[in-house]
């Protein structure tokens, strides 16, 4: 018997699990460990003359985008013996800590993922002991096991065979690389504890038994029954169905009350019917196009949302899926934002009982940039939502590409989620045991650490890309081999059947009685609960009901109260010193709220916060640079100049107006447009009465949130019967700042109004935002609102308002001409919208004209049809009506806009325009250029032949 390492060696079992961890410290951060070590580690990882000396040559390293140089365990036994610090022992000690870290790091290269064993895998060297410099006459000896869990002291053959079973079985786990040493030992725990090999019940293997039944009956039931429909089936990913049961029922016996998921297209039915409960005969009338449609457009039966209520052993578990566009990884931020305002409804700061599930494709989740937006996220202080289970319908292949070297520049589909540090179970799809068995790990990690955690299904697609696709054309090895694949549900069956499980009739059985479900359009699944009504449902009934788009609210609110929220907006804690500027800025508006100076926009805006809050409303505003505001302007954060220690003292006056007040929440969100869009959009759809604003640096960055735009925002109620009342503020106007910092590309949004879908403004002073923000709250209608909002306007000498504006006034969709001029002497009306406003003003006075009215719209859309109409009845006399805009002819508002002019003017007057020429880009590069052409058509609205 081979004697045991001696209780004083330097690798005893007091000192090894300890020199492991301060190795693994040194692995990912080789400063955070003290000089000494260092340097011996160093030692230990440098390749030496002495490498040919090892007794057996281990296989050469063909792992892509490895580097042989940087691994752990090279020439370990040599370099120990250069350095001479161990005995002969206490070096294959050493070897056997290595070899145990490098089936961590890379056992799952050799782990049995593929259902259909078409993966080529490669030799790891560093997973043979032979490369360790150990042979067969060691493998009986015994050893130290470190942190291995399981026996303190075991051979090396039995620790290579836990080594193997735990990670190059049908799970293969990639956890390594995460900083904390907590989470990578309870992931040890989980996965070494069992070897990998779940150990469930009879009872329970015959309910997975039944999920696959019911995941395969459906899909076949519908490929026979709707030949050649596009369903998108999840026929070879079978095992989404018990993965997705194991995780509602284990979070029934958590706090979690609410799941929130979302996914694209593949397997979306099964999941519909199989997993949320909805009833057969609903998706079979869609089917046979027999569904009531009651909404504007509608949309396709894999992009419908669902939500439905299911009863676990412990309790009622709420699940909902979110709407889906054919952008699939575009539901991700939509869902987390979702998630954020249930969660901030229930009081859930830790994200313990609403729990956000993603379901992805292999392809777009290494393809789609959104993936990685929404990773970046996660672990954010306005966006968190306490860590996401994300699971990837992995079946190998995109579209028509199933080369990775065609589809990714990683090695796997999902190691973008390691920027984020999120541990990665990749599980064979034909063992379902092993995937349920991930499945409870992944919950089970999320909840303990509140972070992301993905589980990589490895599938693969029975039929091509929709129903009506022929794969064989583009991968015919591939469906060589999956035509003759018996299927997940006969696999394990007669893996069942082998185990005395269950009878060879009893699996027929199961079969059958799904079938017979079908037949009557009923959901066998006993655990729906069809009349569950949630306590924490939001009731949406206030804003469905008839209401005129132009009758008016009472949005202003007492000067009393005006001024005593502007002391409180102008308060500061005691000692607080703010920037100069800052300060100045604070005690104009203190002026301000006394009377004695006009308001500017800064404050006209915060004072309309601090009036919804003072309401009961709360209020939500992210985008980049939004506490301090881009241009300088808002100032709703406040910096302490000379803080007491290293962290930055911050205060918000919106959040210290009075005791118990509802949240103010101001982010300075990430450099992201599409990510932070759609979590405000999905905010905003679960959460109608707090006041959500998305901001934009600049207008012109909302190009790189158009999906979000497009295919949620503009048509989301038309399609789903979605309402939103989320506000985009869009910073706009020409001021000579070049083709990406002018136009928020006004037209783009009235090229999606219809349907009283969207509202589209341009306000042109301080009260009329004031009005603006607090009538999308006030008034019981929730449709997004687009605000083409001011830059330069911000410190307009006379853009500004009084506080008897804000008490008495409101939101004016038409603002007539201003000036003291006699109606019947005008013989043309110039309308506009947004700053050329004040640019025509000056024009008009400089030039002493007084015959030309200027009328501002300042609601687009819908457009003010009686307003208009009430402005062109007063200027009798006026012959011509001409629209003036900065933006280019084919830009703005002006094609969108002149159907509405024309259907208000008389018969005898004259449409013209005075605009920029057609343009490809919104504006030009140069500030002379600019000035030039400015100048030019604020002239031309006024010249006297148009």
């Amino acid at each position: 018997m081979n004697k045991p390492l001696l209780d004083d060696s330097l690798l005893s079992a007091a000192n090894a699990t300890f020199i492991e961890a301060v190795y693994d410290e040194y692995l990912h951060n080789p400063n955070s460990v003290s000089l000494a070590w260092r340097e011996y580690f160093d030692r230990l990882a440098k390749p030496s003359d002495a490498a040919a000396t090892k007794p057996i040559q281990a296989p050469a390293s063909s792992t892509p985008g490895r580097d042989d140089a940087k691994s752990p365990g090279i020439e370990i036994q040599t370099a120990l013996s250069d350095v001479g610090m161990v005995d002969t022992d206490d070096r294959k000690q050493v070897a056997v800590l290595q070899l145990i870290n490098m089936h961590r790091y890379l056992g799952l290269n050799l782990a049995k993922l593929d259902p259909l064993g078409l993966k080529q895998q490669s030799d790891i060297p560093e997973l043979h002991p032979a490369y360790f410099g150990f042979t067969e006459a060691d493998m009986d000896k015994v050893f130290n096991t470190g942190s291995l869990v399981g026996p303190d002291h075991a051979s090396l053959r039995e620790i290579l065979q836990i080594l193997r079973e735990t990670y190059c079985g049908s799970i293969g786990a990639e956890y390594m690389y995460i900083s904390s040493i907590e989470q990578k030992r309870w992931i040890q725990t989980r996965l070494e504890g069992q070897r990998s090999n779940p150990n469930f019940s009879a009872d329970y293997k015959r309910h997975i038994l039944e999920r696959l039944v019911a995941a395969e009956g459906l899909e076949k039931y519908l490929h026979t029954r709707y030949v050649g429909q596009k369903r998108f089936s999840g026929e070879g990913n079978e095992s989404l169905i018990p993965l997705l049961d194991s995780i509602i029922h284990r979070a029934g016996k958590t706090d979690v009350q609410q799941i929130i998921m979302g996914m694209a297209h593949r397997a979306r039915l099964n999941v519909l019917v199989n997993t949320l409960g909805k009833m057969p005969e609903d998706l079979f009338r869609e089917f046979e196009e027999k569904q009531p449609q009651h909404l504007p457009s509608g949309d396709v039966k894999y992009h419908q949302g669902f939500s439905s209520a299911i009863k676990t052993a412990d309790g009622i578990v709420r699940l909902a899926l979110a709407f889906n566009p054919s952008h699939l990884e575009i539901v991700n931020p939509v869902v987390e934002g979702s998630v954020r305002a249930r969660q901030h409804l229930l009081n859930d700061k830790l994200g313990d009982r609403v729990l956000p599930l993603l379901i992805h494709g292999d392809a777009a989740f290494a393809g789609q940039g959104v993936v990685m937006e929404t990773l970046n996220l996660s672990q954010t202080r306005g966006y968190g939502t306490g860590g996401t289970v994300h699971i990837i319908i992995n079946n190998q292949i995109g579209f028509t590409t199933s080369d990775p070297r065609d589809s990714r520049s990683t090695l796997y589909c999902t190691d973008v989620a390691k920027m984020v540090e999120a541990p990665i179970f990749h599980v064979n799809g034909d063992d379902p045991e092993a995937v349920v068995m991930v499945a409870e790990l992944a919950f089970d990690f999320r909840m303990r650490f509140h972070k992301d955690v993905v589980i990589d299904l490895v599938c693969f697609r029975r039929l091509g890309h929709n129903e009506q696709d022929e794969p064989m054309v583009t991968q015919p090895k591939m469906y060589r081999v999956i035509s003759r694949h018996p299927g997940t549900r006969q696999l394990y069956a007669d893996r069942l059947i082998a185990e005395k499980v269950i009878q060879p009739q009893d699996a027929d059985s199961l079969v059958q009685a799904y079938r017979d479900a079908m037949d009557e359009g009923v959901n066998p699944n006993k655990a729906v609960c069809y009349d569950y009504k949630s306590p924490y449902a939001i009731n949406w009934e206030p804003f469905i009901r008839p209401f005129k788009w132009n009758k008016k609210v009472k949005t202003g609110i007492s000067l009393q109260m005006l001024k005593q929220l502007s002391i409180r907006l102008t308060d500061t804690p005691e000692g607080f010193k703010l920037h100069p500027r800052v300060e100045k800025i604070i005690a104009d508006r203190r002026l301000m709220g006394k009377g004695e100076l006009p308001l500017d926009w800064g404050m006209a805006e915060n004072l309309a916060y601090a009036a919804l809050l003072k309401e009961g409303y709360p209020v939500r505003l992210s985008g980049q640079d939004s506490g301090r505001g881009t241009f300088f302007h808002r100032h709703a954060e406040l910096h302490d100049q000379v803080a007491a220690d290293e962290n930055e003292r911050i205060y918000v006056p919106l959040r210290h107006l009075y005791p118990e007040q509802p949240d103010f929440v101001v982010i300075n969100s990430m450099l992201s447009e599409e990510a932070v869009l759609g979590f405000e959009y999905g905010y905003a759809t679960t959460q109608p009465n707090e006041l959500e604003i998305w901001e934009a640096q600049f207008g012109d960055f909302a190009n790189g949130a158009q999906v979000v735009i497009d295919q949620f925002i503009a048509s989301g109620e038309a399609k789903w019967g979605r309402l939103c009342g989320l506000v985009m503020m869009l910073p706009h106007g020409y001021e000579g700042q070049g083709p990406e910092h002018s136009s928020a590309r006004l037209e783009r949004y009235l090229q999606l109004c219809a349907d009283y879908n969207i509202q589209v403004c341009v306000p042109s002073t301080p009260a009329q935002m004031f009005h603006l923000l607090r009538r999308q709250m006030i008034r019981p209608i929730r449709k997004p609102l687009i605000i083409m909002s001011p830059k330069s306007l911000l410190r307009h000498k006379e853009s500004v308002s009084s506080l008897d504006e804000l008490a008495h006034g409101y939101f004016y969709p038409v603002i007539s001409e201003v000036d003291n001029l006699d109606p019947h002497t005008i013989k043309r009306l110039i309308v506009c919208s947004g700053k050329i406003y004040y640019e025509l003003l000056a024009y008009r006075k400089e030039q002493r004209i007084g015959n030309m009215a200027i009328i501002r719209l300042e609601q687009l859309y819908p457009f003010p049809h009686e307003e208009f109409q009430a402005e062109i009845d007063r200027f009798v006399n006026a012959k011509e009506v001409v629209w003036c805009q900065e933006e280019p002819g084919n830009q703005g508002a002006w094609h969108r806009i002149q159907h509405y002019l024309l259907r208000h003017m008389k018969p005898d007057q004259v449409l013209a325009y005075a605009l920029r020429a057609s343009s490809a880009s919104p504006a030009v590069g140069y500030t002379a250029r600019h000035k030039f052409t400015q100048n030019e058509l604020i002239v031309a609205a006024f010249r006297e032949k148009i």
